[in-house]
């Protein structure tokens, strides 16, 4: 195969692939045409059908005129040989023989135009069937497609709504990473001040209630076991004193 050959035929199977690919896009489109090019072949269908129904009865009005046509004939001829005139008879008889050949032509025709009805009115009655089918199941399809589309934009949405919900998840995990780096350096900060100063010997100092200003429950409970009972109950309250110069001013007032 030359060169040029190979370039047609790849020719050719692009534009079939892009063809089929349109069709594809297409489909239910095309498949609402071909209903409708089937609907329009049905009612030409049965216009001609209307036709040979019409034909045959034409054919049936002449078949019936002819036999009313016989019926003469033949009496003619009877009368004729009654009165012994054979030449009249004779005469008479060929037309009839003709009008008996026309109503057996008649008859084969009829005959045929009842068959090709019986055989229109079935290829009809089949091909509306399977028209009726065919519209139950493009109905199905167009449903199907409809609900698929609903499924594919809902997966479209889940899916971007997972990323966006990963995306938060993510940022969410490096504020919290950052907040615990930040509260360990606060912490070691802490931890050092506390080391370089007095901090911690004095948070030792007040723990083991060492300090004296210490009022720690340990420190009260050990103050009241150093004393007797009978001292710490008539032990009289420290009042603040009173200067001069307040209660002379309030004897004054009085």
């Amino acid at each position: 195969m030359s060169l040029l050959q190979k370039i047609l035929t790849l020719f050719r199977g692009t534009a079939h692939e892009a063809g089929q690919a349109v069709v594809d896009a297409n489909a239910l489109k095309i498949l609402d045409q071909e209903i409708r090019d089937a609907g329009n072949e049905l009612i030409r269908s049965k216009e001609e059908l209307t036709k040979v129904m019409a034909q045959r009865q034409l054919q049936a009005n002449r078949s019936k005129d002819r036999f009313a046509k016989k019926a003469e004939y033949e009496t003619y001829i009877a009368g004729a040989l009654r009165k012994g005139d054979e030449a009249l008879a004779r005469e008479v008889a060929e037309r009839l023989a003709t009008v008996e050949t026309d109503l057996r032509n008649d008859e084969q025709a009829i005959a045929s135009y009842d068959a090709s009805i019986t055989q229109l009115k079935t290829a009809i009655t089949a091909t509306e069937r399977k028209l009726a089918r065919v519209k139950q199941q493009v109905d199905t399809v167009k449903a199907t497609e409809a609900v698929q589309r609903a499924q594919t934009a809902v997966a479209a949405r889940h899916s971007g709504a997972t990323g966006k919900v990963t995306t938060a998840l993510d940022s969410l995990e490096r504020i919290q990473t950052r907040q615990a780096e930040r509260g360990a350096r606060l912490q070691a900060a802490a931890q050092l001040e506390a080391e370089s100063g007095d901090g911690d010997l004095n948070a030792k100092l007040a723990n083991a209630g060492l300090l004296p200003e210490s009022a720690s429950v340990d420190n009260i409970l050990e103050r009241f076991r150093e004393k007797p009972v009978q001292q710490l109950s008539h032990e009289p309250l420290s009042l603040p004193a009173v200067e001069v110069k307040d209660a002379e001013h309030v004897e004054r007032k009085n």
